[in-house]
């Protein structure tokens, strides 16, 4: 299972004890925020994209979406998102789960700067009730990104 993957992943930095599983669900940013008390802007929601046959995760707050635009003007390619079985496939945690924690090689991570407004944001960690409260230099830390894009716009 994901979430023992990203237990043990964090693991490496005595870490694994910061992470909460849920009796219910947190699959989606509305159902996290609900199941964590927190706004849904702090959920730090994981999108999966198909950049030049590469897989890559664009990590953002919970209250924005992908700018067409922006996304094109930053990889050179429309946005073109990952089917539920290519994630789990790809990236390697099934959607409702996914996070930059235990991932599998050569996918690479990116932090949009719509996190940076937050003290403290909730990834997922692999599984869709699961979830860690980190700080933004520790998002840095532990998602192993590339780096910080501005690809995302608020929703309508």
């Amino acid at each position: 299972m994901a979430i023992e993957r990203v237990k043990e992943y964090f693991k490496q930095y005595h870490m694994e004890e910061r992470i909460i599983e849920l009796a219910e669900s947190s699959a989606t940013v509305e159902l996290a925020a609900h199941a964590l008390g927190c706004e849904p802007a702090r959920i730090a929601k994981s999108l999966s994209f198909m950049v030049n046959d590469q897989p890559i995760l664009i990590i953002s707050a919970g209250d924005v979406k992908v700018d067409n635009a922006k996304y094109k003007a930053k990889f050179g390619t429309k946005a073109k998102m990952l089917t539920a079985q290519e994630v789990e496939t790809l990236i390697g945690h099934a959607v409702g789960g996914v996070c930059p924690f235990g991932i599998n090689d050569g996918v690479t991570v990116y932090l949009d700067e719509s996190l940076k407004r937050f003290t403290t944001v909730f990834p997922a960690c692999g599984s869709g009730n699961s979830a860690i409260e980190l700080t933004v230099p520790e998002m840095e830390q532990y998602s192993g990104f590339t780096e910080w894009v501005d690809i995302c716009k608020p929703r309508e």
